[in-house]
């Protein structure tokens, strides 16, 4: 099982990338886990609505390049499915089950994810109605995986 994350922008922060260092060691028990950061275009503070689109669809580009052409790709996208982790578990082990072994979330840049990346997702979910610092999202992200996979195995961690 390949599970990659493909992202915008690089991590500044030690913490987040403390965190998902742990993380990434943890998922290496059960997966082949893998994140690739794309490069995020500068976006002016009052940015058109036309800006806005030319820097999501350049982002994008970026991000469909990075997708393997096998992968089920999940999107978080605002107006994604909602999924509480038992859930989450359940519908990432039905793809394991049914074949696809290559798994890709996406995750945007700060003013979101190109309509052609939306398409060529699979599916798209949702963690809340907040918004979070695409940064964060990352640690989320492979925490909600690994809690997933502890899910699956019956072992204890979800509670």
């Amino acid at each position: 099982m390949n599970i990659t994350i493909i992202c915008v922008g690089r991590i500044k922060e030690a913490f987040y990338r403390d965190a998902i260092a742990e993380y990434s060691k943890r998922l290496s028990k059960y997966c082949k886990y893998s994140i690739v950061e794309v490069a995020d275009e500068e976006c002016p503070e009052n940015a058109s609505a036309s800006e806005e689109e030319k820097i999501k669809r350049t982002e994008g580009d970026r991000i469909l390049k990075k997708i393997p052409n096998s992968a089920y790709v999940i999107a978080l996208a605002i107006d994604g499915k909602r999924k509480d982790s038992v859930k989450f578990s359940e519908d990432l082990n039905k793809l394991f089950i049914s074949g696809k072994s290559e798994i890709a979330f996406v995750i945007g840049g700060s003013i979101g994810l190109s309509d052609e990346v939306l398409q060529r997702a699979n599916e798209k979910l949702s963690f809340s109605d907040m918004t979070f610092p695409h940064q964060l999202m990352r640690v989320i992200l492979s925490e909600q995986i690994y809690r997933a996979f502890r899910i699956m195995k019956g072992e204890p961690y979800h509670k």
